[in-house]
C-alpha cells in the first residue's frame, strides 16, 4: 500500500510517495543490532546517567522502536510516463500517435548470422539491440559502434531476450531495426543487370520458406523477389532462416502480380512459370534466358490459371514421381542454381 502527501519545493507542487525499500529485510536486521548494543550500553553505564539526572530511565521500560519498512521519495506531479517499445528498456516522453507509426515501421531480428550481416550491411538501420553476455565477444565491433553512436544495447538473461525477440529461437541477439519496404518496379529495372534473373512469388507466406527462399537467392545471385506484401521478407524468422541472406535481396512491391509480370516482360525478361503440367520442360534439358522472372507458387495449388497464363516458357524438375511436389523453397533452390550454372558461372 502506497501513502503520498504534497508539499511546495523548487519547482514547485511535488508529490511524495512512500514506498516499501528493497533491503527491508536487511533493515530490520541491522535496526535489531543497533537496538541491542545501545541496551548493553544502557546496562553498564545507565545508572550513572541516571544518577546525575535524578530521573529513572523511561526508555528501558518502552518497547524497541521498529525501523520502518518504508522509504520515502518524491516523484514530479505530472501525467505517467508512456513506456517506449513495449516497456521493454525504459520510459519516454514519446506522443502514443507517434509511437504507433514508429512501430509500424519497425521489426525485430534474431540470430546470430542475421544480426551481424545487418550490422555489417545496415547499422543506421539499428535502434535498439539486446545481447546475451555469452555472445558479445562475437559482437564486439557493434558494441563499440552502437555506443559511439548513442544507439541503446543491453546485455540481458535469456528469459529477457525471450520477452524481446518474441521467441526462444533468438540465438542470443535481437536488434529493433528500421523497416525497409519494397521498391517500385521502375527503381528496380533502373539499377538491374544484363544478366538477370528475378524471383516471383505466388501467396507462399511461410516465413521458414521465405527465409530459405532469401538463402538461395543470395547464393546463386538474386537480388530482386516480386512479392505481394514486401514486409513478409523481414518478419523475425524469415531473416533468421536465411541466415543473413536476406541483406542482400531487394523486396519488389506487386500491385497487381500479372501486371508486375507484363512490366518486366516489356522491359526484355522472360516469364518462366514452374508446373508439372503437361507441355512444361524438365529444367535439366531447357536452356535458361539470361534476363527471366521465375514464377513460383504454393506448394498444394501451385500456381492460379491468371499467373500461368502470363507465362513465356514452363518448367518442371524431373524426378521419382513418389511425391507429389517438392517445397517451394528447395524447388526455388534447384532451378536457380540451373539458371546460374547456364549464364553466371561461366
Amino acid at each position: 500500500m502506497n501513502d503520498s502527501n504534497d508539499f511546495s519545493g523548487k519547482n514547485g507542487k511535488v508529490k511524495v510517495m512512500y514506498v516499501r525499500s528493497e533491503d527491508q529485510n536487511d533493515g530490520q536486521h541491522k535496526g535489531k543490532r543497533q537496538q541491542d548494543n545501545r541496551r548493553g550500553n544502557n546496562k553498564r553505564d545507565g545508572g550513572r546517567r541516571n544518577e546525575r539526572s535524578g530521573r529513572p530511565d523511561d526508555r528501558r521500560s518502552q518497547p524497541p522502536r521498529e525501523r520502518s519498512a518504508w522509504r520515502t521519495v518524491s516523484k514530479p506531479n505530472t501525467d505517467e510516463l508512456v513506456n517506449d517499445h513495449g516497456g521493454i528498456s525504459g520510459k519516454s516522453q514519446i506522443d502514443p500517435e507517434q509511437l504507433r507509426k514508429q512501430r509500424l515501421e519497425e521489426t525485430r531480428i534474431y540470430g546470430e548470422n542475421a544480426c551481424q550481416a545487418m550490422f555489417k550491411n545496415r547499422p543506421d538501420a539499428i535502434v535498439r539491440a539486446w545481447f546475451l553476455q555469452s555472445v558479445t565477444p562475437r559482437f564486439r565491433d557493434a558494441l563499440k559502434w552502437m555506443a559511439a553512436n548513442r544507439k541503446a544495447y543491453h546485455v540481458v538473461d535469456d528469459e529477457e531476450l525471450t520477452k524481446a525477440s518474441g521467441t526462444e529461437h533468438h540465438g542470443g541477439v535481437c536488434f529493433l531495426i528500421k523497416k525497409r519496404g519494397g521498391m517500385s518496379v521502375e527503381t528496380y529495372l533502373e539499377q538491374a543487370p544484363a544478366k538477370d534473373c528475378v524471383l516471383a512469388l505466388e501467396d507462399v507466406g511461410n516465413p521458414h520458406n521465405l527465409g530459405g527462399i532469401m538463402r538461395s537467392c543470395a547464393h546463386f545471385g538474386i537480388q530482386g523477389v516480386i512479392l505481394q506484401d514486401a514486409g513478409m521478407l523481414e518478419s523475425g524468422a524469415a531473416i533468421r532462416t536465411a541466415e543473413g541472406g536476406a541483406e542482400h535481396i531487394k523486396a519488389i512491391d506487386a500491385d497487381g502480380l500479372s501486371a508486375t509480370l507484363n512490366h518486366f516482360r516489356q522491359a526484355g525478361y522472360t516469364i518462366v512459370t514452374t508446373s508439372s503440367h503437361k507441355g512444361s520442360q524438365d529444367i535439366a534439358k531447357a536452356q535458361l534466358p539470361e534476363k527471366m522472372v521465375l514464377v513460383l507458387g504454393q506448394e498444394r495449388d501451385g500456381l492460379s490459371d491468371s499467373v500461368w497464363d502470363e507465362g513465356d516458357m514452363s518448367l518442371y524438375i524431373g524426378g521419382t514421381g513418389k511425391v507429389e511436389s517438392l517445397n517451394v523453397s528447395v524447388a526455388t533452390g534447384i532451378m536457380l542454381a540451373q539458371w546460374w550454372q547456364q549464364n553466371k558461372a561461366k
